[in-house]
C-alpha cells in the first residue's frame, strides 16, 4: 500500500527553515467542490473559510528532549527521550544514537541521569537515577528540540525552541511539531476572529511514529504508535455545537484531525475524552467530524500522506493527492515540517 504513496521531490523543495514572518509561507488552496486550485499566502487563510467555521488546534508542546550525556568511560551518547509515552514515573523510552549496555549509568556534568534497563530494536527503556522533577529541568537546561532528521539546519537552540514551535503551544510533551500550525500568528487569529472564526483546543502529544514510514505491521494492525490525546468538556462542546448547527469544523493538522476521529462518540455528546490513539486513517474512511483540513506537504510513504487521500476521497475530489502534489512541485511551493501549507476544502 505505501507504495502508491511514493513520489520524487526535487531536494531544494525540502525546507530546512521556515518562513519569516510564518504566516508569510504560501499556502495551496483546493476546493474539492469546484475542482479549483488558488495559491495565496497563509496570512490570507480567513478568506478561504466560511464564516463561522470552527478552527480545531493541537495545543501541545515540543520539549527540548534530546539529551548527550557521557558514559563512564567518557564516551558521548545522545538519546532523544520519548517524552509523549512518559507517564512521569521512574522509567521513560529513549532512541539512543547508538548501542548501550543495561546497568552503565549515564551522566551529565558528572552526575548520573539514567541507565538502560532493557531495549526492543532500536527503541530502550531507562530508569532515571534522578527525580522526575530533576529529569525535566535537565532537559529543559541541557536538552536540544527534536528537529527531524532530513531538515539539516545551523539554527541555534534557542531558534529552535521559538521556531519548532506553534505560538499558541500549552501542553509540553511532544517530540515532534503539529506542524501544520506553524504558520498560525497573532495576525491570522485576528483575521479569522472578524469573520467570525473561533477556535477549539485539543491535545494529542506527537510522537516518533506520526511521522515515520508506514511498516507492514502496522498495516497488518490497521494502527499507528500510540499517542496520547485529550478534549475538555469546553471544546468537545464547541465541536458538537458547530457540528449540529451545519458550520465547518476545520482541523489544523493531521494531529487534530486524528483527535477528532479518534474521539469523535465522545465529541458529539459533548463530553470530555483523555486517553491514547492508535487510529491509522487511510483509504477508505469516513470522516465522522472533520470538513476542512490544513496540512503541511508530506513525506512519501506516510500515514500522513494516507490521511490526505482518504480525505480527499470522501470529499469526491476529481483531483488526486498526486495530481496536487504535482502542481505543488511545478509551483515550487516548500515541503514537509517548515514548508508551505495546504488547504482542502
Amino acid at each position: 500500500m505505501s507504495a502508491n504513496y511514493d513520489y520524487t521531490l526535487p531536494s531544494e523543495l525540502i525546507a530546512s527553515a521556515p518562513a519569516e514572518p510564518r504566516d508569510n509561507a504560501r499556502l495551496f488552496i483546493y476546493d474539492t467542490r469546484a475542482d479549483r486550485v488558488t495559491l495565496d499566502a497563509f496570512m490570507n487563510i480567513a478568506a478561504y473559510l466560511p464564516a463561522d467555521s470552527l478552527l480545531v488546534l493541537n495545543d501541545t508542546k515540543v520539549v527540548p528532549a534530546r539529551l548527550t550525556l557521557a558514559k563512564p568511560t567518557g564516551g558521548k551518547i545522545t538519546i532523544l527521550f520519548l517524552a509523549n509515552e512518559w507517564d512521569r514515573g521512574e522509567m521513560i523510552k529513549g532512541l539512543p544514537d547508538k548501542g548501550v549496555e543495561p546497568g552503565v549509568k549515564l551522566s551529565l556534568g558528572g552526575s548520573p541521569v539514567v541507565e538502560p534497563s532493557s531495549h526492543v530494536d532500536e527503541e530502550y527503556s531507562f530508569r532515571l537515577l534522578v527525580s522526575p522533577a530533576e529529569f525535566e529541568r535537565l532537559c529543559e537546561e541541557h536538552g536540544q528540540t527534536p528537529l527531524p532528521p532530513y531538515i539539516h539546519s545551523p539554527m541555534k537552540e534557542s531558534d529552535r525552541r521559538q521556531r519548532y514551535q506553534t505560538t499558541f503551544a500549552a501542553k509540553p510533551a511532544s517530540v515532534a511539531a503539529p506542524t501544520a500550525s506553524l504558520h498560525f500568528t497573532e495576525r491570522v487569529f485576528k483575521s479569522l476572529s472578524h469573520k467570525g472564526i473561533h477556535t477549539a483546543p485539543v491535545t494529542l502529544h506527537v510522537g516518533r511514529g506520526t511521522f515515520s514510514p508506514v511498516t507492514e505491521a502496522m498495516k497488518d494492525a490497521s494502527a499507528l504508535h500510540t499517542e496520547p490525546v485529550e478534549v475538555s468538556v469546553a471544546s468537545a462542546s464547541a465541536i458538537a455545537d458547530a457540528k449540529r448547527a451545519g458550520r465547518m469544523i476545520v482541523a489544523a493538522g493531521t494531529t487534530a484531525t486524528r483527535v477528532l476521529e479518534s474521539a469523535s462518540g465522545q465529541i458529539a455528546k459533548g463530553e470530555s475524552y483523555k486517553g491514547e490513539t492508535s487510529i491509522f486513517i487511510a483509504p477508505p474512511y469516513e470522516f465522522k467530524l472533520v470538513d476542512a483540513l490544513i496540512t503541511n506537504f508530506h513525506l512519501p510513504g506516510t500515514s500522513l500522506l494516507m490521511l490526505l487521500d482518504a480525505f480527499l476521497q470522501q470529499k469526491g475530489s476529481k483531483k488526486t493527492w498526486r495530481e496536487l502534489y504535482e502542481l505543488a512541485i511545478a509551483e515550487k511551493f516548500r515541503f514537509y515540517s517548515f514548508g508551505d501549507a495546504m488547504l482542502v476544502v
